[in-house]
Order: C-alpha cells, then structure tokens, then sequence
C-alpha cells in the first residue's frame, strides 16, 4: 500500500519546466526589456507592499520581505513565467484579526501552515479545478480586482502618516485638499500621459518606467512638497533571518492557525490561479496550475521561516510587468533583486519617489485591466451570465476575491443545473419489438435537479402491464437519479406492472449495477454492444 501511494505521488510529480527563457534565447535586447520590467515592477512594489503591511497590523519590513521572498521564489519555479507574487490586501485582510489577537509570531506559524496546505493542492494537482470557474465569473473577477486597485490607491490622497488607517484606502485620515491635492492629482496625469505616450515614441523604456522617471525627476529636481515613499513609513532594513515562529508546538495552536491558514491557503490560490489564466490569455500560454500551486506554496514556507507575511500572485504588478514587455522569469527574479537592493542600500533614494508616479502607474493598471467589453456585452449574454458578472464584481470588493469567485461559480452551476433540470421530457410510442409495451424515450439527463419532472413524465394508471424506459438520449447521473428510477418502478410495482430499462450507457449501466437495481447483468450487457431490456430491482436505496 505505501509503495503503490508513493508510485501514485510520484506519477503526479510531472517535471516542471524551469528554463529562465523558455520560448526564445537570451540576448542582450530580450535581457535589457525583463531587467527594465523588473525594476518598474519593484517600485510599484514598495508603496503597496508598505500599504498591507499596514492593513495586516505588522512592521513594513514584514511585507517587503513577503514581497521578496514570494515574488523570487515563485519567479524561479512557478507555473507562468512573466506573473509577479508578493503580499496582497486580499490575504492581509485576514491576517489582521489573527495579528490583533494572537500577534506576529502566529502569524508567521500561520503562513507556514498556509504554505504546506498549497503544497498539498500542488502535489495532489488540485490547480486543474480552476477551469470550473465560468468565464463570466472571470470577467468579474477582472473587473473587481481593477476597483480594488483603484480604491487602493485612494489611502495615497491623504496626509502622509495616516495610511495605518486606510483599509482598501478608504478608512481614516485627513484627506489632502486645496493646492496639494490639486499637485497630486497633476502629477498623477503627468504620469498616465507619459505612459501613454511613451510606446507611441520607444519602447526602449518601458512606459510605466518612464512615467515614474519623469515625475519624480521633476519633483525632486523642482522641490515640490509632494507626498513620497518615505512619507508612508522606511523601507531601510537588512537581510530577512531565518527565524523559527515562537508559538508552543501543541493542540491549541493548530486550533488558532489552521482556520486562518486554510482561508489564507484558499484565497492565495484562488488568486494566483486566477491571475494565471489572466496572465495566460495575454501571452497565449497555457498549462502549470499545478506546478503554481506548487511554488505559492513553497514561498509561504520559506517566507513564514524568514519574517515574512506571505503572498500570493498580485494583478496590478503582473499587468505592469507583462505590459511592459516580461515574459520570462528574469523579470520576476529582476523585481525581487531589485527590491531586496531597495531595502538593503537604496531606501534613501526609492524613498524620494512621489506616491503620485506610482498611484499614475497603477490607475494605467486599472484602465488596462478593467474589461471595458464587459459593459457591452451585459446586453448581449444570457441574464444569468450578467447578474454572475456583476455579482462577482460587487462582492470582491465589498468581501474579498475568494468568497466572491465562490459564490460566482455556485451561482452559475446552479443556473447550469436549473436549465438542465428544464430539459427533461420524454417522446411516447408503442413498442415494436414487446407487443402491447409503451416505450417512454427520455431525452435530458436524470440528475438531481431534474427528478421530479421525471417521475412526472409517466402516467401509471393509464400504461399497459409492460412498460419500457429508453434512456439512449438521456443519462443517469447521480443517486437522486437512482432514487427517482427505483420510485418510478414501486409506482408500477404497486399497480402489477413491470419496468424495464433499455439503451443505457456504460456508465450508467455500472451506476445502477453498483447500486443492485438491475435483475439481469450477464453476457447481454452494454459492454457488448447488445440492447437489452433491464428489469428493476426495487428496495434498494429504501423507496416505498
């Protein structure tokens, strides 16, 4: 038994591939746009990994560490070469309570545990079940991501030091107003014009690089009292340490961490799964959700043991990353170098940066991640696939992604389901091959939604002694199937008549097999290619 569990991981344990530079060689234009990517992705990085931190409850270092360790770690093996992982608001909302009431080190055990339960998802290729979500759950995924990002840059338009306030960015704090608002928000334009220019004149320089370049170039060079990074809190630090959580290894703790890790376990993957088939659709690959899996988890390990918050893919950074040309993992590996530098020996400089470079760039985000189509097509779709679009939209950024993709895919299966469950009739004839039988062909499939509009179908009074249910257009799903066969046959059973199946598919002849409701089950079976006519067993899942 361990040895055929083993072999069974084993064979799940496809080799990844690792390659720096998987579809093209390394030259020294290819290697100047990922370095180039890497570092506009890294100061976007500073202010927003400063910002949940803040959210979290934890020293700003904590979340730039995350944003390190994550972003490198999953760079060098994660599933889609060209996204950006570090901390996100999404998991330090939850992280919070759990900092509030138990402190950082249990959060740290906490993100540990986290990284260990994606590895399992990743082991297990759990990752696959990310193409059960609809794509109008996507697109309101998109659409809710682009708010947030948007209402996360909010908390930059008030008094610097009022930021630990600020949730999404909308909490506390004094707004700015009169002639430094009135700068903010020119210089923000600044920065979304000159990204906007920017590839209309060379693409020599990423856009949003540019755009950073040239405000905080004409801010520091002007002296303008502006808000700035170093506003918000120092990012100067050393090297992360390795460092064991200091909680007391029994009963107790698990209790207090599991719950949190397994919701901050869900979200990470939610999003980064999510992100990666963002990602894909844009530079047309496909595959490695399981090998994603896999590295989230990985980097909360390594991560939790070295003072970090944990993290998962981030939208914003892996739009700027792939607009501005990355495709490769040098790009990902480039912004967590950058930003270790950032935090070892250029605070003072990255700290001169005007926040309004950086809200500019991430509005650009905004504009390019928000599926504008989207309005259009809400006329166009089926009613259920627009309230699912919107819903999504509405609950991400009033909850947080997770609860909204959920509630998004079990609204749009019960939609599927009630649809299906409609489909349900059955064509009435006499039987050419048992002289006197009625034949009932079933069309739609017997599930649990559509059940009741099954027993309906037959008028047991009325039918003669034998009565036949073809299922050749029709199949049975599930135990409320079985239920809804073996109440059909009592209802007969209890008038003197007989039931009998016929055209049933393989696997529906191994369900009702299994389940012992069919009489005959010898050489006249459906494996042969024979039409055999199946009498039913009643009593079997108690049906009276």
């Amino acid at each position: 038994m361990p040895r055929a569990f083993l072999a069974s991981v084993a064979n799940r344990l496809a080799i990844p591939d690792l390659r720096w530079m998987p579809d093209e060689p390394l030259t020294a234009s290819r290697l100047r746009i990922e370095l180039l990517s890497g570092l506009t992705v890294a100061l976007a990085l500073v202010p927003e990994a400063v910002a949940f931190a803040f959210v979290a409850g934890v020293h700003p270092l904590v979340g730039l560490y995350a944003a390190f360790l994550v972003g490198l770690i999953t760079a060098l093996i994660g599933g889609r070469p060209g996204m950006i992982s570090g901390a996100t608001g999404a998991l330090a909302v939850v992280m919070v309570a759990l900092v509030a009431q138990h402190g950082v080190e249990y959060l740290f055990a906490t993100v540990v545990l986290m990284g260990l339960l994606q590895l399992v998802a990743g082991v297990m290729q759990w990752g696959k079940f990310i193409r059960l979500v609809p794509h109008p759950v996507m697109l309101g995924f998109v659409n809710g991501l682009a708010i947030v990002i948007f209402l996360a840059q909010m908390g930059q338009f008030k008094v610097p030091g009022s930021m630990e306030n600020t949730g999404h960015g909308m909490g506390g704090g004094e707004w700015l107003s009169g002639g430094p608002l009135m700068l903010m928000l020119a210089l923000v334009a600044l920065t979304m014009v000159v990204i906007w220019i920017m590839p209309r004149v060379t693409r020599v320089i990423p856009a949003p690089l540019a755009g950073i370049a040239v405000v905080a170039a004409l801010v520091i060079g002007a002296g303008l009292d502006v808000p700035r990074v170093g506003d918000m809190a120092s990012i100067e630090g050393g090297l992360p340490q390795f460092h064991i959580p200091m909680v007391p290894l029994n009963w107790e703790t698990l209790e207090i961490i599991l719950p949190y890790s397994v919701i901050l376990a869900a979200i990470g993957l939610i999003e980064s799964l999510l992100t990666l088939n963002l990602v894909g659709d844009i530079t047309g690959k496909r595959g490695g959700a399981s090998q994603e899996c896999i590295a989230q988890g990985a980097a909360n390990v390594v991560t939790g043991f070295f003072g970090g918050m944990g993290g998962c893919a981030m939208i914003g950074q892996s739009m700027i990353n792939v607009k501005s040309g990355g495709r490769t993992r040098v790009a990902g590996i480039a912004a967590a170098l950058f930003l270790l530098v950032f935090i070892l020996v250029g605070a003072p400089l990255i700290e001169q940066i005007p926040l309004a470079a950086l809200v500019g760039v991430m509005f650009m985000v905004v504009i390019g991640t928000f599926a504008w189509n989207s309005l259009m097509i809400l006329r166009k779709v089926p009613l259920t696939d627009a309230f699912v679009t919107v819903l999504v939209t509405v609950v991400t950024v009033m909850e947080d992604l997770a609860v909204a993709v959920v509630v998004g895919v079990i609204v749009s299966a019960l939609a599927y389901a009630w649809n299906n469950a409609k489909r349900i009739h059955a064509v009435t004839r006499e039987s050419h091959t048992a002289k006197g039988a009625k034949v009932y062909e079933i069309q739609g499939p017997l599930f649990f939604g559509s059940t009741d509009g099954f027993v309906e179908l037959f008028e047991v009074e009325q039918d003669p002694a034998t009565v036949i249910v073809d299922f050749k257009e029709s199949r049975v799903v599930d135990q409320s199937a079985l239920q809804a066969i073996e109440a059909v046959a009592l209802k007969y059973e209890a008038a003197g008549k007989q039931v009998m199946l016929r055209h049933l598919s393989r696997d529906c002849h191994q369900l009702l097999t299994k389940a012992g409701h069919l009489m005959v089950d010898s050489d006249d079976d459906p494996d042969y290619g024979l039409a055999v006519d199946y009498s039913v067993r009643t009593g079997i899942l108690g049906g009276h």
